[in-house]
């Protein structure tokens, strides 16, 4: 039995024909689920009779054609094994299928959807016995449309610095869903999520009933938050990253958090939170709390207003801080790339601070002279790594084919940038870095290049948003920059098939994919101004493509690489963080 009472809940036995295929196809050493027995054997057929399509651009050379299946069966397999070994245990396969069974299927909007009853998440709290213990966490929580993982990230790296114990929830993960949770800047260890995560699954499951039901997927990550950051007594301040608006998100059960801040507002979730930026900054503004010192950032007059007036019917005084002057970090680089993530960090400044004053902490730091930072502030910015904003990973298996005495052949420019104005931030960004053949990487250097280089754009974003706002910002802040694609090329997200898992698998039957939304992307695209110019306007032909997967659109890019290697491709990936997560995934593999 586990804590809370509850035995955990059990898959269903091999049916018939599942257990029948295991016998035909898998070795007595490898131990497979019927689901994924299953989708080899569709696979199999599927390949076996579906004629070649593709749909992917023609740079003068053949794409390959289907695999043999034995082929297929023996790397679908593989792909199998690795998932395994990246997650460690069936124990937390089976966690993270219970997870995926809190995920409404529900338009987030959707007023209908039980999972919003806000009144609910006091009920979910004192069910699971963390009122007390939510008090007594020292909380910083940051509400807003964009930077605010970055301020939580840069804010919780200066903390850290400071010598304090960490904890770090912000949302979406990448890869896993355990990077959602930090402890002293490292994810929490599957271990311990698999412990609470039973805890807190038990315990609920023990009280659910009409009037009560499960928690929502995020409600539910958000009360696992708060468990182990009580539970795990060292944790001296908890930051808290929102996960959607502020007023109704499941972090604001917090109710006298240290220090409140608000970063950039725009337009975003606008199904959920309102169509005027007025609005979505009421939304934002339902974190700020009577008594708690506040900030936030140079915002459009409309949202500034709005959070000013909600400050001053709590009596707080709203104070705005401006970007950090980069002179004051003695000549270190921002952990973080960009230029916007300036604002961010003097935001995350300004929180730190008054958590150090207000917590009776501030002899920790010791300040050289007016002009610098805390020695501490300037190790905690330097130091701080967020993945999916503004990162830069250089392609493992295409470079290392190549000589090694050259650069790299194939580099991915990863931001998650999925609103109108992170779009104009991002071109700039990647304008700014291939323009000037930057290094700026977390774990990777380049050398200096000189060579031809070809950007290309791998896109795709959530339905709920609008192509219309996002693809136009990008393609005229490239223009204005001097940067032109070569080509765009669309794709569903991986993550759409498995929300949570490593073993995500498209699915098996061609027929089943359907590609309509990037189809419209496409459209979009092709519709733009600036989208029918590639570097070369005389031969670039078609200037989009959509793909059926990712992985096909990255294996594209890799064959495309390896036979033009007098030429480097620079491909910016963005308007979805979940797409970002998948193209990382996909590199490490």
């Amino acid at each position: 039995m586990r804590a809370g009472g509850g035995a955990r809940p059990r898959h269903a036995p091999l049916s018939p024909t599942a257990s029948a295929t295991a016998t035909l196809l898998v070795p007595a050493s490898v131990a497979m689920p019927a689901p994924r027995l299953a989708h080899l054997r569709h696979l199999l057929l599927s390949q076996r009779s579906a004629p070649a399509r593709s749909l992917a651009p023609n740079l003068g050379h053949p794409l390959p054609g289907p695999l043999h299946p034995s082929l297929l069966l023996a790397r679908a397999m593989a792909g199998v094994a690795h998932a395994g070994l990246a997650t460690g245990s069936t124990e937390y396969e089976e966690v993270l299928g219970c997870l995926s069974s809190l995920i409404t299927q529900k338009v987030r909007a959707d007023t209908g959807n039980r999972g919003n009853q806000w009144e609910l998440m006091a009920k979910y709290v004192q069910i699971l016995e963390l009122e007390e213990s939510i008090a007594q966490l020292k909380v910083v929580h940051v509400a807003g449309t964009k930077g605010k993982g970055s301020t939580c990230t840069f804010a919780e790296s200066i903390l850290r610095s400071c010598g304090f114990r960490t904890g770090l929830f912000t949302s979406p993960h990448l890869m896993d869903v355990r990077e959602r949770f930090r402890l002293d800047g490292l994810d929490i260890s599957e271990e311990k999520f698999i412990r609470y995560f039973w805890w807190c699954w038990n315990k609920l499951k023990d009280r659910i009933g009409d009037d009560v039901p499960m928690p929502a997927y995020f409600r539910f990550l958000a009360l696992l938050a708060f468990k182990i950051f009580s539970d795990e007594q060292q944790v001296d301040v908890a930051v808290l990253e929102v996960g959607l608006g502020g007023k109704y998100d499941a972090t604001n059960v917090v109710r006298a958090p240290v220090v409140c801040g608000v970063s950039s507002l725009g337009y975003d979730h606008m199904e959920i939170l309102g169509s005027t930026l007025g609005e979505i900054a009421g939304e934002k503004a339902g974190i700020l709390k009577k008594g708690v010192s506040a900030y936030t950032v140079p915002q459009p007059e409309e949202a500034m207003s709005v959070l000013v007036q909600r400050a001053s019917e709590l009596g707080v005084s709203l104070q705005v801080v401006q970007p950090l002057d980069p002179q004051k970090l003695e000549d270190q680089p921002l952990g973080l790339h960009g230029e916007h993530q300036y604002m961010n960090a003097g935001l995350a400044v300004a929180l730190a601070n008054t958590w150090l004053e207000r917590e009776g902490h501030l002899n920790r730091i010791h300040v050289k002279h007016s002009g610098t930072l805390p020695d501490q502030f300037i190790k905690g910015l330097s130091s701080a790594c967020l993945q999916g904003r503004a990162q830069i990973v250089p392609d493992p298996q295409v470079n290392s084919e190549n000589n090694k005495d050259r650069d790299s052949s194939l580099v991915f420019y990863l931001d998650g940038a999925h609103s109108p104005e992170s779009m104009e931030m991002c071109a700039r960004w990647f304008a700014h870095i291939t323009n000037n053949d930057g290094t700026q990487t977390c774990s990777l250097e380049q050398p200096h290049t000189d060579r031809d280089s070809r950007k290309f754009l791998l896109f795709n974003c959530m339905t709920v948003r609008d192509p219309q706002r996002l693809l136009p910002h990008l393609l005229d802040t490239c223009a204005q920059n001097g940067l032109h694609f070569e080509q765009a090329l669309f794709v569903p997200n991986q993550s759409q098939y498995n929300k949570l898992g490593s073993l995500a698998s498209p699915p098996s039957e061609r027929e089943q994919i359907d590609l309509s939304w990037q189809l419209s992307l496409q459209k979009v695209w092709e519709n733009l101004p600036n989208g029918n110019k590639g570097l070369n306007d005389a031969n670039s032909g078609r200037t989009s493509s959509v793909f059926e997967s990712l992985p096909l659109a990255i294996k594209w890019l890799r064959e495309t690489a390896q036979q033009n290697q007098s030429i480097r491709f620079q491909v910016l990936v963005a308007g979805s963080l979940h797409l970002v997560g998948d193209v990382i995934r996909l590199l490490k593999k």
